[in-house]
């Protein structure tokens, strides 16, 4: 996947937001997740989380269970299920250029690329503005579970299998690994389906599901439709990303509750907070 001057640029302002949120904060790792009626306790700090999730989003494997597993084994296949269509489809695509199916591919191509970080950016400096702890855990997770598939397993998949592209072959089957061919999986779907899994979990209502997870399928969509991928490319890349965001916030919001600011009240009737420490 290609990286475009705005992609960049949008990567590099969020980080700066921030890394610039967390040195204002000076901490890192404080409170988080204050209850309904206490005080909101800071947020863990940015590289804190990113330290954590690397450990232990990545090296999660080690330590899944049978039911995890099982899991796991749904996916691979269903994502093997998926590769039985990727002819079929390819074909159709190849052959549909209305100017409908071209505008749609078009106009929601970008977000699983720039347009994603702009959303995950937007939710973060909002969040900033209005004191927002849940839209800034929006940005921050986004951002963190986006390196963890977009920069980080899904290009070590892509070099690894070297699947050639619809494209550049007649085949579906076309692998030539660590060859520099890069169809599996698909790495704009992968990021899409990353932002919508963060976004629909910390907004967990119908409406944003259906949005959130409803534009990443139409990136997937648009991939096929260019040609860039086969069907089984976006599974992959849904499952990967979808997979990687929900560990990601899931992981957070128990970093963000290890530490709660609690209001007390002193022998003498005189106010203060407590922490409450979670283990």
């Amino acid at each position: 996947m290609k990286t475009h001057p705005r992609s960049k640029l949008s990567v590099c302002l969020l980080l700066f937001t921030m890394l610039a949120g967390s040195a204002a904060r000076a901490q890192d790792k404080p409170p988080a997740s204050a209850p309904p009626g206490a005080p909101e306790a800071s947020a863990p700090g940015f590289v804190y989380l990113v330290r954590t999730d690397l450990r232990d989003v990545l090296g999660g494997p080690v330590h899944w269970d049978s039911r995890q597993w099982g899991q796991f084994g749904i996916a691979m296949a269903g994502i093997g299920a998926s590769a039985l269509l990727d002819s079929t489809i390819r074909d159709h695509e190849r052959n549909r250029h209305s100017h409908t199916a071209d505008q749609v591919a078009k106009d929601f191509e970008q977000f699983g690329e720039a347009g994603a970080f702009g959303v995950m950016g937007t939710f973060y400096v909002v969040g900033l503005a209005s004191n927002d702890a849940r839209a800034r855990s929006v940005g921050a997770d986004g951002l963190i579970a986006s390196v963890i598939s977009g920069a980080i397993i899904a290009p070590v998949l892509k070099f690894a299998v070297g699947r050639v592209r619809p494209r550049d072959t007649e085949k579906t089957f076309e692998l030539h690994p660590f060859s520099g061919n890069s169809s599996f999986p698909s790495g704009h779907t992968t990021e899409a389906f990353t932002v919508a899994s963060v976004i629909s979990t910390q907004y967990p209502s119908v409406w944003v599901r259906v949005v959130t997870y409803g534009s990443a399928a139409l990136v997937g969509y648009a991939r096929i439709h260019h040609q860039a991928h086969f069907f089984s490319d976006v599974t992959a890349g849904a499952v990967l990303g979808t997979a990687t965001g929900l560990a990601v916030v899931h992981r957070n919001e128990e970093e963000r509750r290890k530490y709660v600011l609690m209001p007390v009240v002193g022998p003498h009737g005189e106010p203060g907070v407590g922490v409450a420490l979670s283990f």
